[in-house]
């Protein structure tokens, strides 16, 4: 049986993405889930969004947008109408900015195109519901009526940190939401806030950001094992570098 993979948010360190993708032995028939945030960071967001094109060609991957995929597809097309660039660059887009200005005009073409191809979620044949940040629709994903909530939405990571852990699907106040999939799996907040740096489980929510964006590390999770890899901290493998700190 083909295996699912899922892989954190990014943030421009293809060398981290590197030291994950080595340590995983997977097939070309298996399945490579990004949960977003490819950019915004480290200084190989363009280099990360060119592995990632090629690497299509000849492996199963889903690729989920995350909220800074979306800033810098803002910046790249010039739809800056309610795009704070001073906000972007204090978190991140200022690396990302200064890593384009030698970058070929076909090269921005090629990320445009592959910013604009992103999936907002991934629901597999399980059940298995595949996001960047969260949804708030008690109906589920096809039914959300804002789209960008799919991509900064931090409600449905803030509410299963709460939840009595005493209650189960069946209690009258468990979150309807929840009860809609299988398990969901999330990046966006990374679980370094809540002093973790694996991979958290909440009720039937994964979170598997583990802080790759500041000083933690990148995370290959295997979907139903639960079996994870991850890469070295991020500020040792660009030690001139703040990433987003």
């Amino acid at each position: 049986m083909n295996k699912k993979f899922v892989i954190g948010d990014i943030h421009g360190g293809l060398k981290a993405l590197h030291q994950v993708l080595n340590q995983v032995r997977f097939d070309k028939e298996d399945t490579l889930i990004f949960l977003g945030d490819f950019v915004d960071g480290w200084s190989e967001s363009p280099a990360v969004l060119d592995f990632l094109i090629a690497l299509q060609s000849k492996q199963s991957c889903v690729f989920i947008r995350g909220n800074h995929d979306d800033l810098v597809l803002k910046w790249l097309t010039g739809d800056t109408a309610d795009f704070n660039e001073d906000l972007w660059f204090q978190h991140g887009g200022k690396a990302t900015a200064l890593s384009y200005k030698n970058v070929a005009a076909t090269d921005k073409a090629k990320h445009i195109h592959f910013l604009q191809s992103l999936q907002d979620y991934y629901l597999d044949e399980e059940n298995r519901l595949f996001l960047h940040a969260g949804f708030s629709n008690i109906k589920g994903v096809k039914h959300e009526y804002f789209e960008p909530t799919f991509y900064w939405d931090r409600t449905l990571w803030e509410m299963v940190l709460c939840l009595d852990k005493t209650l189960t699907p069946e209690d009258r106040l468990y979150p309807k939401r929840l009860k809609l999939y299988k398990e969901i799996f999330i990046g966006h907040t990374p679980v370094t806030q809540i002093g973790e740096n694996t991979p958290q489980n909440f009720a039937n929510v994964w979170n598997v950001d583990t802080g790759a964006a500041f000083n933690g590390k990148l995370t290959m999770m295997d979907v139903a094992s639960k079996e994870f890899w991850q890469s070295d901290a991020l500020p040792d493998l660009y030690p001139d570098e703040k990433g987003r700190n």
